[in-house]
């Protein structure tokens, strides 16, 4: 009898630990996605439009390869089995998540659905691989206000920067408020709600200082673009992340 009690101990120990090792390579290829959609957004072009349709088909390309370990793996989470090792592939869940709603969004505009990534997560027949948890998309959504907000500053420069930003800010301001409702019932989104809450007045500042810069004169966005740019790298010492009020202030004695 203990025999079998060891068996089944001993095959639950070898599941767990195939799982963790499986999540992690997720992660990592999930971790690579973004940093290639920020790398290709990054890029000087002419035509935004195009731009934002190669990132956003280049993500959903590299994120089938996910999809498939995902695929490899389902058989061990059949059943009970899913939730019984939930926490073992949480973390790539969210990671996974993330960087396809990242990539969605350079391709719609708008946020990935549920529906949506669940789909994304089934076979060719329709059939989920297991059950997406709710609260693994919106710890996900909620690590995408991050990249946003990234994907804001870094670029708020360039030609149309300041146009983007504005619409990255409302989109993030609406995410943060819908899960802001939810936040009470998820523990680990009510964690996560902090980082959001920072990433938002970081964008906000950022808009806030374009805005307030660009009232000031009365020129061709190329030149504004070019303002704005060294008001950037001097007020916010080459940090992206740094106040946009701070890099306002920074160079108020150009106007003395």
């Amino acid at each position: 009898m203990f025999d079998e009690f060891k068996k089944e101990f001993d095959a639950q120990n070898d599941r767990r630990e195939s799982l963790i090792k499986a999540s992690r390579d997720i992660t990592g290829l999930s971790k690579k996605v973004i940093f290639l959609l920020h790398r290709i957004m990054n890029e000087d072009t002419q035509d935004a439009s195009a731009q934002y349709k190669r990132a956003s088909e280049s993500g959903m390309a590299k994120l089938r390869e996910v999809q498939a370990i995902y695929a490899k793996i389902k058989v061990e989470l059949q059943g009970d089995l899913f939730w019984r090792h939930h926490r073992a592939i949480s973390p790539s869940l969210q990671e996974y998540v993330e960087a396809i709603s990242f990539a969605w969004y350079l391709g719609h505009s708008t946020l990935v659905s549920f529906n949506q990534v669940q789909q994304e997560l089934s076979d060719e027949n329709g059939v989920p691989f297991f059950p997406l948890p709710l609260e693994d998309y919106l710890c996900g959504l909620s690590d995408l206000t991050g990249e946003l907000m990234r994907l804001a500053i870094s670029g708020i420069a360039r030609k149309g920067g300041r146009d983007r930003a504005r619409k990255i800010c409302v989109i993030v301001r609406e995410c943060k408020t819908e899960l802001e409702k939810c936040a009470p019932y998820v523990k680990e989104v009510r964690k996560k709600q902090a980082v959001a809450t920072e990433s938002l007045a970081k964008i906000e500042d950022a808009v806030y200082a374009t805005v307030i810069r660009t009232s000031e004169y009365d020129l061709s966005d190329e030149i504004l673009d070019c303002i704005i740019s060294r008001s950037v790298s001097t007020g916010h010492g080459g940090n992206i992340q740094g106040s946009g009020r701070h890099f306002c202030s920074g160079n108020a004695h150009e106007d003395d």
